[in-house]
Parts: structure tokens; C-alpha cells; sequence
């Protein structure tokens, strides 16, 4: 559905600035219906990137390909009913406060001379969709954060466009209204079949609402998968340290202080990780470990999550033992197909009770 070949993006130098190559040799290829998303620092090329999949910025070099058509040849007129096809939405909202709801909604027919029986047809729907249809006379100043994003994703729409482009839609909000505009991304996704690309700098919610994602640095793509892929096993260190802040959150910090990263000190128990993915992850693993190496185990913290609907988790364990039986409980981890390793010592006397 959208295919990128070699993209390149420089600016100029300006005003006595150099130049900045914003993208760098980018290739990518997101599928129809999918829900792709593009994550990185600020600075790192995200906001060209999509602007340039509708010729919001012109690209330097490359291709853009949206179903079947490269959009650098396209005429004026042309590009005109292809913007018109693919809808955008803004982080910012962008509504005119001086039209209403509806008339926020309806403005783009208004400006393509749609007839107002069709534009009242197309936008009701709508509405109803994003949970509006009560708020259809209100103005903008009387509407929450999460009500104008509503406004903007139903404009977005209302020319049934078969691509939408998010650019950092859930940035200017509080969680929960984040949460929900995340829903109604996907709800729409079902209902419309539509291919959306989803530019972000939350891992969240790349976890929450995409398919696959890439991760771009200095206007490079370093690392593209599945999204449960790259969450599980980042390769990149960019992804990893995208993804630290949302899985790696476990060990809570008063707990770091007291492990022993280096040799183990006299009486000191190893602390184990354990990473739980796949149809392994619901074993008993802490019953069974105890029994195959004949210790027991404290769980100092851990954290079960579910991304794209299977299992991921992190525990942390300290082996009431020597290393020997920790190496021996780590053999037996591993054999069911999961992930261990001691990642320090711990003194028992310092682990808080309860």
C-alpha cells in the first residue's frame, strides 16, 4: 500500500545554518489495513517522514509509492485529489474555532464542492463513530482535548480516505483520553479497513495500536519488526533505550541499590532474571525451579504485560543458594524456551521484608 525506496530529505542551509539531512536512504513497506508505526527521539526524522508520504515535504530523493502510484509524478490536480484520499491527523488539533463541530468536520466537502445533502450523509456517520454526535453545534472552546482529537480524526475521514497519517496524536493529552483516542484508532481500523501510519515518540503506544514499527535515528531506519519482536528482543541500542522506560521498569530502584552487579560478597545470594514469552510463560516456573535445584526462591519484583495479545514478563528472583544452583535453575529456564541470567548478588539481610 505505501512503499518507500531510498527516501532522502536535506534542508538547505540556512541563515547561517547547514545543511540537514533529515532522511537518510529510508526503505520501508507498510501493507494495506495496517496499523505501521515510526518511532523515534525528537529530531530523529519522524514528522518529515510522514509529511513527506503526501508531499507535504517535498523529498530529495527517492520514491514514494502509495497504492501502485509514485506521488512525485503526480500534477498539481492530481496531488490536489490524492491529499484528499489520504487524511492527516495532527497532534495540535488544528480546528477553526469559528465553525462548529459539524462544520469543522464538513469542511473539506465544503471546499471540494460536495453537495450538502452528501456532506450531511458522510458526516453523521462520522460523528457517531468518534462519539460525537452529541456535541454536533458545539464550538471548539467548548470541547476537551480528547473531544477536538475526535473532531480532527472524523475530518481526517470524511473524504473516506484509504491511508491516515497520525502525527504524534495522543501527545498533547493525559492518559486515559490517550488510552481512549488509541481505541478508537483501532476501532476505526477494523470498521474502515484503512492503512494508517502512526509517527510517536511513546513506546506505549506503539505497543497499544500497531502492527509492526521501525525505529529511526538521525533519519535512518535502524531496526523494523513486529512489534512483539522488537519489544521482546531489541537489537538496536536506540530501540533498547526507547523500550527500557516500558519494560525494564520492574526492579524498582530501592532494590538496585542493594544488588551486587560485580563478584558475589561472603554470603551473598544470586539474583536471577527471568523473561517469560511464548506458550511457556504460564508454567509454574518458580515450583519447578525450587524443585530442580533443590533452593528456594524470594521474587524481589517482577511485571506480566500482553502485547499484540500474547504474554511478555519480567521476573526477579534470588536464589537461596550458591551459584551453582543458580546456574543449574538458569539450565532448566532455558530448556522451556525462555530467557534467564544472574544479573548480580544480593546480602538477604538487605532485601526489604514483605
Amino acid at each position: 500500500m505505501i512503499r518507500l525506496e531510498g527516501l532522502e530529505k536535506v534542508y538547505p542551509a540556512a541563515h547561517g545554518k547547514p545543511a540537514h539531512h533529515a532522511l537518510r536512504g529510508v526503505d520501508l513497506e507498510i501493507g494495506k489495513g495496517e496499523i505501521f508505526g515510526i518511532i523515534g527521539r525528537s529530531g530523529a526524522g519522524k514528522s518529515t517522514l510522514i509529511r513527506t508520504v503526501n508531499r507535504l515535504e517535498e523529498a530529495t530523493g527517492g520514491r514514494v509509492v502509495v497504492d501502485g502510484v509514485d506521488i512525485a509524478q503526480l500534477s498539481s490536480a492530481d496531488l490536489t485529489a490524492f491529499r484528499r484520499r489520504t487524511g492527516m491527523v495532527f497532534q495540535h488539533f488544528n480546528l477553526l474555532s469559528s465553525r462548529t463541530v459539524y462544520g469543522n468536520v464538513a469542511l473539506p466537502l465544503e471546499l471540494a464542492g460536495i453537495p450538502k445533502a452528501e456532506i450531511a450523509a458522510r458526516v453523521a456517520p462520522l460523528l457517531d463513530i468518534v462519539g460525537l454526535s452529541d456535541k454536533s453545534d458545539r464550538y471548539p472552546a467548548e470541547l476537551s482535548g480528547g473531544q477536538k482529537q475526535r473532531v480532527g480524526i472524523a475530518r481526517a475521514l470524511v473524504a473516506e480516505p484509504k491511508v491516515l497519517l497520525c502525527d504524534e496524536v495522543t501527545s498533547a493529552l493525559d492518559p486515559e483520553t490517550t488510552q481512549q483516542i488509541l481505541d478508537l484508532l483501532r476501532d476505526i481500523n477494523r470498521r474502515l479497513k484503512l492503512t494508517m501510519m502512526v509517527i510517536t515518540h511513546e513506546m506505549s503506544v506503539v505497543r497499544e495500536l500497531c502492527d509492526r514499527v521501525a525505529v529511526i535515528d538521525d533519519g535512518m531506519i535502524v531496526e523494523q519488526g513486529n512489534v512483539f519482536d522488537v519489544f521482546v528482543k531489541p537489537q538496536h541500542p536506540t530501540t533498547q533505550a526507547l523500550i527500557a522506560g516500558e519494560i525494564e521498569a520492574a526492579l524498582p530502584k530501592s532494590l538496585r541499590r542493594i544488588i551486587n552487579e560485580g563478584p558475589a560478597g561472603a554470603g551473598e545470594n544470586p539474583v536471577v532474571k527471568i523473561v517469560f514469552t511464548g506458550p511457556n510463560a504460564y508454567d509454574p516456573i518458580i515450583s519447578q525451579l525450587s524443585r530442580i535445584a533443590g533452593i528456594d526462591f524470594n521474587i524481589l519484583a517482577g511485571q506480566v504485560d500482553y502485547i499484540q495479545n500474547r504474554p511478555f514478563g519480567i521476573l526477579f528472583v534470588e536464589a537461596k543458594g550458591g551459584l551453582a544452583e543458580a546456574e543449574k535453575a538458569i539450565a532448566f529456564v532455558r530448556s522451556r524456551n525462555l530467557n534467564a541470567e544472574v544479573i548480580g548478588h544480593v546480602d538477604p539481610n538487605a532485601v526489604p521484608a514483605g
